[in-house]
């Protein structure tokens, strides 16, 4: 097998349940895993109506999502992504960043009362530097009849077996590998 630029091998072990504590180096593509369970309530779609100010009537109001072609209300989509983060076991000392969601499709609603879970399969790993890289999957949101409800591409910035450690400096530990950004300016981590 060639190996892949940097030298680092990530064969496909399919067979092989991903390690949220694993370094980046023993990731593998193919590796799946699967989250905790939750039940999403009145008062879940409620406080992120509020917090968010998405008040529309298809989550807030009974009488108007009564007629609606859901004929209920519903949570809010985001909401859901939102639960799915918090159902996996994110390891702190190795998952730094969410970096990017994108290709979210949303299938079927969920409604309020409906429990949902979140798996999902290890699809890209590309190294941004000898300390870190970014490890992409494909996750599933499924209601409890194991209906798919939600499935989106995840990016996350994950630790290599060298901890990101603070550079000494007043900026962030990844400002080495950036540069130094113009004054006053953002400068997000490349893909």
């Amino acid at each position: 097998m060639n190996e892949p630029p940097g030298g680092r091998r990530h064969a496909a072990q399919p067979d092989r349940e991903l390690l949220w504590s694993d370094p980046f180096e023993r990731l593998a593509l193919g590796q799946r895993f699967s989250g905790a369970e939750r039940t999403v309530g009145e008062a879940d779609v409620n406080v992120f109506a509020a917090l968010t100010g998405d008040s529309h009537p298809q989550h807030c109001d009974p009488e108007w999502a009564r007629t609606s072609p859901f004929g209920a209300r519903i949570a809010h989509g985001m909401l859901i992504l939102s639960f799915a983060v918090g159902l996996i076991p994110l390891d702190p000392e190795r998952v730094l960043a969410l970096r990017r969601v994108h290709d979210a499709t949303f299938k079927r609603p969920v409604r309020l009362g409906d429990t949902i879970s979140v798996a999902g399969e290890l699809t890209a790993l590309r190294p941004v530097d000898e300390r870190t890289g970014l490890v992409e999957f494909t996750w599933e949101i499924r209601n409890q009849d194991r209906a798919l409800v939600c499935r989106a591409k995840v990016a996350l910035l994950w630790s290599g077996g060298k901890r990101a450690e603070p550079s000494g400096s007043s900026g962030f530990w990844h400002d080495d590998m950036l540069g130094e950004p113009p004054a006053g300016e953002f400068t997000p981590l490349p893909l």
